[in-house]
């Protein structure tokens, strides 16, 4: 099939996301920097990546990590300042980064001068800047209780989806999405390149009726929202929706709609989970490959998906899906692989392209993540066992994210030389950036090849995708474009598999086992074997 498209560069690029606080510390305060990310950004063009999606450097006062807004205008002084935000955009920009913003615009913090104003009276200009009401309902909150807390100044309970420092805003009102739209305009006249877009899916809530994602007025609001800041600029806009299915991820992302360039869909990453993310259960890979291809195919050309295995709030990929002590490296390209290859603009997590893996703890008092401290304890007083609380977390907790970046072998990783603000993983020794650029064989390397990859071949972007029937355990799929046809094929464990396919490999592409792939129709794949060969 010929396609000719016009392509914006985010389909073309790889998305490195940087979590400021753990990503590199310069004055030794244990916590990461600007300047830390200014002085790492020579190793972003070396691993090739297009655009940095940095975690909030807002002015907060950290009770979720920077997710609550004191200032918008503003930069966390842990962070740095304002000159050295214009600075990493300007470095970044020299070196074809460019940078995206993290937009939390759900919620603010409670030390935001508006939540502040709108506290001081029902009268207050700012009152109905946030959602009250007389009486609680229903409504929970991510971080476990209810979503309405008591002010006992005014007697009226404010909304807070998150954290009781966290009230979310009204978008009904329209000062409100004015405000918004001029905070992102002046963001936009920085030189920025685009925003992700926290809880998107949320803004659109009428609490009243117990609606919070993908309320009636949502895309109404992110249309305004393009023709009042983004609109016609080709930057990219990625909307965080936890709830979408193909149909709705169309509205958020066909371009005649002019919303979003793309979403995050989550529906992979619960499939380990039983009907709590704290639950777990062992990952079905005919599920898996069932979901991927439903978002390959359904979205067709009418929208545009993301591609990620971790980020901030999911565990480490290696250590969840992959194998994170024998076969490490293996797993780790594979998951790389199989990922990238498919449609889609691909997202890597700080430390994924050295294959950093999950930090067990032993105990709470090691738990910074507000999450999984409310979880543990809540559950702790329902009469679950203090062991099986740990081990959730170990499984699931958003720390294991969070762990500061292994650069080298000494001291904290070459994180800092202050006391880290999180301890870093034990095993930075053996798994760092320094040993991972050494090593021509590492999985850093496996990640710039297909960066690479993706520049060099219209395919990995336009190419139709066919998955392709095989052993439960086995991922293969096609991509095709232009007379030209790639076959993916990944061995999703660590037993041997076998594996035929009706065809010649004219070339291989992308390999992690070293081998000739000649012969399709009998193979034995070892463990976590993944190849793509050109037919």
């Amino acid at each position: 099939m010929n396609v000719n498209k016009k392509t914006n560069w985010w389909q073309e690029t790889v998305v490195y996301q940087i979590y400021p606080r753990s990503f590199k510390d310069t004055n030794n305060d244990g916590i990461g920097d600007l300047k830390g990310i200014i002085e790492k950004l020579d190793y972003l063009q070396t691993l090739g990546i297009g655009a940095i999606w940095l975690s909030p450097v807002y002015k907060s006062p950290n009770d979720d990590n920077g997710y609550d807004i004191s200032d918008y205008e503003d930069i966390m002084d842990e962070f740095g300042t304002m000159k050295e935000m214009e600075e990493l955009i300007d470095e970044a920009k020299k070196r074809n980064i460019e940078i995206i913003m993290d937009l939390v615009v759900n919620h603010t913090s409670d030390e935001h001068k508006w939540f502040i104003e709108s506290r001081k009276s029902k009268e207050n200009p700012y009152r109905d800047y946030y959602i009250w009401a007389d009486e609680p309902n229903g409504l929970k909150s991510t971080f476990s209780g209810s979503a309405w807390e008591l002010d006992e100044l005014s007697g009226q309970y404010y909304l807070h989806l998150f954290s009781k420092k966290q009230p979310d805003l009204n978008w009904e009102n329209e000062r409100v999405r004015k405000e918004v739209y001029d905070m992102m305009n002046f963001w936009i006249d920085k030189g920025i390149g685009g925003f992700r877009m926290d809880v998107i899916d949320l803004i659109g809530k009428i609490p009243e009726k117990e609606i919070t994602g993908n309320g009636p007025k949502l895309h109404e609001y992110l249309q305004e929202m393009n023709k009042a800041t983004f609109g016609g600029k080709n930057l990219l806009t990625v909307g965080e929706t936890w709830g979408a299915t193909p149909e709705i991820a169309k509205l958020y992302s066909n371009p005649n709609r002019e919303e979003l360039s793309m979403i995050f869909q989550f529906e992979h990453s619960g499939l380990d989970e039983k009907g709590t993310k704290w639950k777990t259960r062992k990952l079905s890979i005919p599920e898996l490959k069932r979901v991927f291809a439903k978002w390959q195919t359904e979205l067709g050309h009418e929208g545009w998906n993301s591609l990620f295995w971790n980020n901030h709030d999911l565990p480490r990929i290696v250590s969840r899906w992959g194998e994170d002590k024998v076969y490490r490296v293996e797993s780790a390209k594979m998951l790389a692989i199989l990922l990238h290859m498919m449609k889609g603009t691909p997202y890597i997590y700080q430390g994924e392209e050295i294959g950093m893996t999950n930090c067990p703890v032993t105990d709470i008092s090691q738990v910074e993540d507000i999450e999984s401290v409310n979880m543990y304890h809540e559950r702790l007083s329902l009469g679950d066992k203090k062991e099986e609380l740990i081990a959730a977390i170990n499984a699931k907790g958003r720390d294991n994210a969070r762990t500061p970046m292994q650069w080298d072998s000494s001291e904290n990783g070459g994180f800092t030389k202050g006391n880290a603000w999180l301890s870093v993983n034990p095993n930075y020794k053996e798994i760092n950036v320094e040993q991972a650029l050494k090593d021509k064989h590492s999985i850093f390397y496996t990640y710039q090849k297909l960066i690479q990859l993706r520049k060099d071949n219209p395919l990995m972007i336009w190419g139709e995708f066919e998955l392709v029937t095989s052993a439960d355990n086995v991922f293969a799929y096609t991509r095709e474009y232009n007379a030209e046809k790639w076959l993916v094929v990944a061995n999703f464990s660590e037993n041997e598999q076998k594996f035929s396919f009706d065809g010649k490999a004219k070339q291989v592409i992308i390999q992690n086992y070293d081998k000739a792939y000649l012969d399709l129709s009998d193979l034995n794949l070892l463990p976590y074997e993944t190849f793509v060969v050109k037919l």
